[in-house]
């Protein structure tokens, strides 16, 4: 079956290349009327002619999906939904147009747009008391993790490097062979004790000296041994990694610094290919994946969202991080899932309800207004405190991937999943959905009716006008 937008996607690389209608339907064996209704999306493309197209336009399959086109398009909508731009009127199908035939100028419009939303935040008095304003650079990192779909053939080569010069060993004694490293390469001295404060890992360089927390459980020590051996030989591949990205600010790159070394550091712990191998073998079953690669529920979840590798890709999720205030401290979207950039998600949504069973694997079928489905599942994580009377850190983990692909992951299992569909949206204030009683806010696009003779789902609003 077609994957949406193909025909688009095919007319915009024949163009690239410099093909006529005629010239690709020639190398593919068919007639140019059936070429000019593929591109027009009048026609299905079977399997075969998918192949076809991928060998004849010379790109990796990934490419035909539409997966970077939907993750566009999702950013789109996002943007002409905003309120204060007054496009609403402008069609999802423009937006979709837009994506798929001229995505240089869609990703261009996006920069437009969250520039022009760190400004109004500026303006609106986002400052600290002192006067100085926030530049807000763990936003612009997160976006360039998403731009890049959470994956990076640079950083990955440079973790099977380090992984190799530790001779494979197994992902049980990895943190062993880590400190054996840093010892006999780099001279350091490397304890596990008591460090101030909330600090998990002190690292002084002039005096060749690693602490790291006593309080970390060992997936989490074995991460931060692998953090330093990456900040000491993967340093370079990190820094033209960054240089490409261009970051405005020293605070956005630090951030993207930092998260690129945990991108290494995973990777170092949970290889690219054995990780995806044993990904496809278990179904993606989280806490068995974990416990074969030694790691957390959240590493291993984080790990999964990166298998986006040209030619060995694994099964696209989005990876949500949130607190019980509903904060949000990480968020992949290799799955082109639409997450809201400002104000809270949909408290019909998942994660939210995983906080109340604790340590268990929470599953919902999710349906978004515009009929994309997605398969989510959620488990509360908690981190140790530092002290007795301290609240210990507690997040929810969700992951989630398109409905097309439940079948690979064992959370579906059992599921009916056209009956357990759950309407959710992506925020109150830009959902639709009439009769919501879980609303927290009004949608922005509609007038409210409110009656005092009646009373049910809160804020009952008028249907938009045409």
């Amino acid at each position: 079956m077609a994957r949406p937008m193909i025909g688009r996607v095919v007319r915009r690389l024949r163009q690239e290349r410099g093909l006529t209608q005629a010239a690709l339907a020639s190398r593919l064996g068919i007639s140019g009327s059936y070429m000019n209704l593929i591109e027009a999306d009048q026609r299905a493309v079977t399997a075969s002619l998918v192949f076809k197209l991928a060998d004849a336009l010379e790109v990796d399959l990934a490419l035909l999906s539409g997966q970077a086109e939907g993750r566009l398009e999702a950013g789109l909508r996002e943007v002409f939904r905003d309120p204060l731009l007054g496009a609403e009127s402008v069609p999802e199908e423009q937006a979709a147009a837009l994506a798929s035939t001229a995505p240089d100028a869609a990703r261009a419009v996006l920069a437009l747009w969250r520039a022009w939303r760190v400004a109004r935040e500026e303006s609106s008095g986002l400052s600290l008391p002192s006067g100085r304003l926030l530049r807000l650079p763990g936003e612009e990192a997160r976006d360039a993790f998403h731009d890049a779909g959470n994956h990076f053939p640079a950083l990955e080569e440079a973790a099977e490097s380090l992984r190799s010069a530790l001779d494979e060993p197994s992902p049980h004694v990895l943190d062993h062979a880590l400190v054996q490293r840093l010892r006999a390469h780099h001279g350091l001295t490397v304890t596990i004790g008591v460090l101030p404060g909330a600090a998990m890992r002190r690292y002084d360089a002039a005096g060749a000296q690693l602490a790291i927390s006593e309080t970390l459980p060992r997936e989490s020590r074995t991460f931060h041994l692998a953090f330093t051996l990456a900040l000491l030989e993967a340093r370079e591949a990190v820094e033209r990694v960054i240089a490409v990205i261009g970051p405005s600010t020293d605070e956005a790159g630090s951030m993207l610094r930092i998260g690129m070394l945990n991108y290494v550091a995973a990777a170092v712990m949970m290889p690219y290919a054995p990780f995806l191998a044993a990904a496809r073998a278990l179904r993606h079953d989280v806490p068995a994946l974990a416990a074969r690669f030694a790691s957390s529920f959240e590493q291993a979840c984080h790990r999964l969202s990166t298998m986006q590798r040209e030619g060995a890709r694994g099964v696209p999720f989005f990876f949500l991080r949130v607190d019980p205030a509903g904060n949000v401290s990480k968020r992949f979207s290799a799955a082109g899932f639409p997450f809201a950039r400002g104000g809270g998600s949909c408290p019909r949504w998942i994660p939210h309800a995983a906080f109340a069973t604790p340590g268990r694997i929470a599953v919902q079928v999710a349906e978004l207004p515009d009929g994309a489905a997605f398969l989510c599942f959620a488990r509360t994580v908690e981190h140790p405190a530092t002290r007795w009377g301290e609240p210990a850190p507690v997040h929810v983990i969700a992951m989630g991937c398109e409905l097309g692909r439940a079948s690979e992951v064992c959370y579906a299992d059992g599921l009916d999943l056209v009956l357990a569909r759950v309407g959710i949206g992506l925020s109150c204030r830009l959902c639709d959905r009439p009769d919501c009683r879980s609303r927290a806010f009004p949608p922005l696009e509609h007038r409210l009716v409110l009656d005092p003779a009646q009373a049910g789902a809160p804020y009952r609003f008028a249907p938009a006008k045409a």
